[in-house]
């Protein structure tokens, strides 16, 4: 492609460029309007033009402040203080490199007294909010980061505990040595505060070193809870070698695991991706008839349904429903729930964390009757639904398209005075944009704008594709202003599909620009460039997606997936010679081809009418030794018969069974139809019978192709009993057929069978101009002239006297009745409807001459005039026809 000067590149932000900011996503919107969209790929500025300003785009974009963006997100957490989750306000930060480490000092202001450590926790909380107000004011952000969480760390301290645990927290982050930290509170340090002090510290290492200080000093009781919030805080770390060696020590100190022991290490393992592990501490706590709680029970569901196990998590949850109830549990029916239901889990009162729980469990496993009937049993049981309940209904009943549900689900949320997150937000987006009301997708979006709810990536992502499927250029690039106003950046699928939306638009420079911005950078995966080169593929555009292809190879990114895509875009542009060489490259770029390349190619020599080729790809693919299906050798077979060339089809059928692979109906309905129209009746036989010892169920296409080789070579016992068949199946027989019927019954003089099946036709509204001219046909052979003659009038009110066939009818009925005027007429009729008579024809007609005297010597000179010069020799025909009939 032919690169161009910068002169002739676009005005754009260069800050996508930079390492260290967020891409633009505004760089090919400012793509000049008034330009003119008719020019070639080579006028688009090249790959090296566009890479060789990313050099100033960096010096560019350095100087750009960074954006970060905060989120109201809290993680349930069964084990956290519910008072504490409550009041949880402060926004949190997206995680930042760590600081250069505090250096320890000594704090002379921490001692015994409160109110000092009180005062000294203040100070600490002021002075870190006035250097975050500074820091924000000078444009340093980046560098505050840090200590703008510990403001809001601090503020979380204090709404949340009293006492002395805000002081001992802020001297713990304050103070390495934890001697001098937590001295003052030596003798003040109890289970409560040794459980917050541990729960609260955010790096593991922190967590270990206190508690390692509380076994060491020897005056601090360490139990089983304190090792479960040890359990969790190394397990959320993934560091499995110090979880282990903590089993170990609780096994040697003979401190004995209980039920939330078992349920934060199924936890830890399942969420850490080692579902082996989850799965041996399940089962450990099942051996040890270990008495589960709720939280524990719920654990153990979460797990089953991250595993995408459903039958047990479902099952687990009926057991343990069923044990709690045997034991008492559920004390009285009337004190625990208003439910009407038997079944134990109707009865026992749970809370609103399990409730959520199962009901997406049935959610993921498609069970939406249950996840409904467990909603209402939690409206029934007193269980008041939060916006996690409500926003997992409604996604549940958008999935299923149960849109007056979702209507439902958002009024009690109203009803109740329960306000929508965004993620409740989210999931009406999408709903609405899948059940294509685009116009109230966008009104949730605003909404959640105007609730001060901040869109977050999924948000715009949703929109995103939801605008460009429906090519709705100018709202898609709305939002990709705002997205790179807060620094968001899409991900590569909305990428791939914005540019679809900008190629089936006819935009194709923006559409180029755009997959130039992201090439240029560097970061774009394999499956990204497959995507453009499938968007290009698909309009028909060859040179775009070479270009591509071309651009992937240089980033020495090609594999198997880029060749099959190319392969897919020069058959839909019907480039087969480029086809075959881009699949003889691929060995010599180390690239094997698959089933999928061969497949591909082979289809498209088939339909291109080049069976012959596409007959040596499928033994190169044998000897490949790789495993297809019949799809490829039914398409080379089906090409060969359309040219006619029966015997290499039937070679390209006996090389598929002997490789192993079996043939499917299709095949074998492909064969006997190419050997049925040749009238090779002994080869059409021979693959029926193939067809029926391989146990072939018979679809109706099938059905037709036999019924139709019965009829044309007379078997009528199989075409019966095929026509049976036929009329059981789904939709059964089609007008088609149905005529091939009724001309094998009317052939065979079967007045019964072709009647009904005709009133059958009448009723169902089947009936055409062939069926009329079987009847009239059938009944003129029989003799029963009255009924021949009805059929025929019949036929000229309903119009169906067009063809041949059916004028050739009713002139014989006419020389039979003895009407020679309307049958010259009718012959005059077809010369000027342009419908040529066959030897048939005259044949009827030069009984009329015979019988008023013209000899049969004059009658042959007419058909020998006609068979040298039809047209003139028709015209005779007629004159000869009126002379004798009107004189």
């Amino acid at each position: 492609m032919t690169s161009v000067g910068l002169d002739h590149f676009p005005t754009c932000n260069l800050q996508f460029f930079t390492s260290t900011a967020q891409p633009s996503l505004l760089s090919c919107l400012s793509v000049s309007q008034n330009h003119n969209k008719k020019q070639m790929l080579c006028k688009f500025p090249s790959v090296e033009a566009f890479s060789s300003i990313k050099t100033t785009a960096n010096a560019t974009s350095s100087s750009a402040p960074h954006k970060t963006s905060d989120s109201n997100h809290i993680l349930a957490n069964p084990n956290a203080n519910p008072k504490r989750i409550s009041t949880i306000q402060t926004p949190l930060h997206p995680k930042k490199p760590p600081l250069v480490e505090q250096k320890q000092r000594s704090s002379p202001h921490l001692g015994t007294n409160p109110d000092k450590s009180r005062a000294h926790f203040r100070s600490i909380w002021v002075r870190s909010k006035r250097v975050v107000d500074g820091a924000v004011k000078g444009g340093k952000r980046e560098q505050i980061v840090e200590k703008e969480k510990v403001h809001a760390r601090y503020s979380t301290i204090c709404l949340s505990y009293g006492g002395n645990i805000p002081a001992m927290l802020a001297a713990l982050d304050d103070v390495r040595d934890l001697d001098e930290a937590l001295g003052p509170w030596k003798e003040k340090i109890g289970k409560k505060e040794r459980s917050i002090i541990l729960k609260e510290q955010a790096s593991w290492k922190r967590a270990v070193e206190i508690f390692e200080w509380f076994k060491r000093k020897g005056c601090y009781e360490l139990n089983v809870i304190h090792y479960n919030i040890m359990i969790r805080i190394l397990g959320r770390a993934q560091r499995w070698g110090e979880l282990e060696r903590l089993l170990d020590e609780m096994r040697a100190k003979k401190i004995d695991p209980v039920s939330v022991t078992f349920g934060t290490l199924i936890d830890v393992y399942s969420k850490g991706g080692k579902r082996e592990e989850a799965v041996a501490w399940l089962q450990r706590m099942n051996e040890a008839g270990i008495e589960l709680g709720e939280v524990t029970m719920a654990t153990v569901v979460q797990f089953y349904k991250k595993a995408r196990e459903f039958k047990k998590g479902e099952e687990f949850f009926k057991k343990w429903s069923s044990d709690m109830y045997m034991k008492g549990e559920a004390k009285s029916r009337r004190e625990i729930t208003n439910s009407t239901s038997d079944s134990p889990e109707a009865q026992l009162p749970l809370s609103s964390y399990t409730y959520n729980t199962l009901i997406d469990t049935y959610g993921k496993a498609g069970q939406l009757q249950e996840a409904s009937e467990t909603y209402n049993r939690m409206l029934e049981s007193g269980v008041i639904p939060d916006v996690i309940t409500f926003s997992t209904m409604m996604h549940l009943y958008g999935n299923h398209d149960r849109l007056e549900e979702v209507n439902a689900i958002m009024r009690k949320m109203e009803e109740l005075d329960c306000l929508p997150d965004s993620r409740t937000y989210n999931i009406l987006i999408s709903i609405y944009s899948k059940h294509n009301d685009i116009d109230r997708a966008v009104d949730y979006f605003m909404r959640m704008k105007e609730a001060c709810l901040e869109a977050d990536l999924v948000s715009y992502r949703t929109l995103l594709n939801a605008f460009s499927i429906r090519l709705m250029v100018s709202e898609a690039e709305k939002l990709l202003v705002e997205m790179d106003k807060k620094g968001l950046r899409i991900d590569e699928y909305t990428q791939t599909a914005l540019a679809r939306m900008y190629i089936k638009a006819g935009m194709l420079e923006k559409s180029w620009l755009w997959f130039l911005q992201f090439h240029a950078e560097g970061n774009m995966s394999s499956e990204c460039y497959s995507a453009y080169i499938d968007a290009y593929g698909e309009q028909g555009h060859v040179l775009e997606a070479e270009t591509v292809f071309i651009s992937c190879k240089k980033m020495k990114k090609l594999g198997v997936l880029e060749y099959n895509v190319m392969l897919k875009a020069y058959g839909i542009g019907k480039s087969c010679n480029k086809a075959c060489k881009l699949f003889e490259s691929m060995e010599s770029e180390g690239v094997i081809a698959d089933r999928l390349s061969y497949d591909s190619l082979i289809l498209m020599l088939a339909a291109a009418h080049l069976p012959q080729i596409a007959k040596r790809y499928i033994l190169k693919m044998q000897e490949a030794g790789i495993t297809t299906n019949c799809i490829p050798y039914c398409a080379v077979i089906s090409s060969f018969a359309k040219l006619g060339c029966l015997e290499d089809a039937k070679g390209v059928y006996e090389a598929m069974i002997g490789h192993g692979v079996e043939a499917d109906v299709i095949v074998y309905g492909v064969l006997i139809n190419a050997f049925a129209v040749n009238g090779d009746a002994k080869e059409a036989l021979a693959y029926i019978a193939a067809m029926r010892n391989a146990g072939m169920p018979l679809n109706p296409v099938i059905c037709s192709i036999l019924i139709k080789f019965y009829t044309k070579f007379g078997y009528l016992q199989e075409a019966e009993e095929t026509y049976k068949l036929l009329v059981t199946l789904k939709g059964g027989p089609d007008p088609l057929i149905l005529n091939y019927m009724i001309g094998l019954y009317s052939e065979r003089l079967m007045a019964q069978e072709t009647e009904t099946l005709f009133h059958d036709m009448q009723t169902r509204g089947h009936t055409n101009e062939f069926s009329y001219a079987m009847m009239l046909c059938m009944y003129r052979k029989m003799g029963r002239l009255e009924e021949a003659m009805r059929i025929g009038l019949e036929m000229q009110e309903l119009g169906l006297i067009t063809k041949l066939l059916s004028y050739n009818s009713m002139m014989n009925l006419f020389v039979l009745t003895g009407e020679f005027k309307k049958a010259a007429a009718m012959l005059q009729e077809m010369n000027e409807v342009g419908v040529l008579p066959d030897d048939f024809t005259f044949r009827s007609l030069g009984g009329i001459l015979i019988q008023f005297g013209i000899s049969k010597r004059v009658v042959s000179e007419l058909e020998v005039r006609w068979k040298r010069d039809p047209q003139n020799g028709t015209k005779a025909w007629i004159s000869a026809l009126t002379s004798v009939v009107e004189g």
